[in-house]
């Protein structure tokens, strides 16, 4: 396993990514963008890549803030992906560089593309659904659903899977059904998940120490999301 810290542009900021890959395999691979949850890259986000490249994809963990920036509290956190989220296009490019990045990685096969993303992760990685990324899939872990931008018909590329938690006050049923129907009258492939007992964060193990009401860890629900996207990237990725 090879992991290490690279350095990309989105205009005049630099963003700083985690790249995790298994040299021991040769030949172009699948790659899969991870996109953290509103702390930034940090052990955990590092951690999913490992995995990732374990399975036999090139994973780079992107930067959403520039300079491998990770606030230090909830609240911090908050501000700092409010002001990024508040400005679709600007949140849809900061995606859109870091997959070209990987995207252009020699060991990467950009015919077959995925991002996986948590919490605002999640949200970004659908934005880049929205906006006709060249992906092949994304998946959302208990990810904001809204949009200032709804999917046009055919604008979408990629198959969707969403992994929430049922109980989530942050992602509610109505905020579930409203992306149903945006996806459906896009005509895209969809499908969403609901975890029973399961609120937001349900991947974080450290999620009960922030002490905010809604976020808790559920082991459960992490371990069979994973299973999922596993079964996901063998369909999707099978096609050449």
């Amino acid at each position: 396993m090879k992991t290490q810290t690279i350095e990309y542009r989105d205009g005049d900021v630099t963003l700083r990514g985690f790249v995790a890959r298994d040299e021991s395999r040769s030949g172009k691979r699948p790659g899969v963008l991870v996109m953290p949850e509103a702390f930034g890259i940090n052990s955990r986000t590092q951690d999913r890549a490992q995995r990732l490249a374990d399975l036999g994809y090139v994973a780079l963990a992107g930067d959403p803030y520039g300079n491998g920036f990770n606030p230090k509290d909830l609240p911090e956190a908050i501000k700092h992906a409010t002001a990024l989220m508040q400005d679709p296009a600007k949140f849809r490019k900061r995606g859109r560089v870091a997959l070209d990045t990987l995207a252009a990685m020699l060991d990467v096969d950009r015919e077959r593309l995925a991002v996986i993303g948590y919490c605002m992760g999640g949200t970004f990685s659908l934005e880049l659904a929205r906006d006709g990324a060249p992906l092949r899939g994304i998946v959302s872990f208990h990810g904001g659903l809204q949009t200032q931008r709804p999917a046009e018909a055919g604008q979408v590329k990629a198959k969707l899977l969403v992994c929430t938690g049922a109980d989530d006050p942050f992602v509610p049923v109505a905020q579930v059904g409203a992306f149903a129907e945006e996806m459906t009258k896009a005509k895209a492939d969809w499908q969403v998940i609901s975890y029973a007992n399961t609120v937001h964060s349900f991947t974080n193990p450290d999620a009960d120490t922030i002490g905010a009401p809604g976020i808790k860890y559920n082991k459960s629900a992490d371990e069979r999301s994973w299973k999922a996207m596993t079964s996901f990237f063998d369909e999707v990725f099978a096609a050449r």
